[in-house]
């Protein structure tokens, strides 16, 4: 199952050291993940994902985030480099349930 959609970057700066860039998952595609997803989750209720955003694709996880109430999707450093991303940036995210 895949779903295509724009959400922004955020930063999440619990660790100041070592801050992480996601984006958060619209609320209808979240929904629609749980319910694929929920019987193949794995550690923390996270989803193994392939992920293309702009011209570059890799696999990751999303994780379920209970304060935002949907999945959050880390947008690693050297994709946000090669598409000329930051937080604050919408990114076109095209999204592949691996194990569903």
């Amino acid at each position: 199952m895949t779903w295509e959609f724009e959400a922004p970057l955020w930063l999440w700066d619990a660790r100041q050291a070592d801050a992480w860039t996601f984006v958060s998952l619209p609320a209808d595609v979240a929904d629609e993940v749980l319910e694929i997803g929920e019987p193949v989750a794995r550690g923390f209720g996270s989803l193994r994902v392939d992920v293309t955003v702009g011209g570059t694709t890799w696999r990751t996880s999303v994780f379920p985030s209970k304060g935002l109430r949907t999945y959050v999707l880390p947008i690693k450093r050297a994709v946000r480099r090669a598409e000329g991303l930051e937080a604050g940036d919408t990114a076109h995210v095209h999204i592949r349930l691996v194990d569903a």
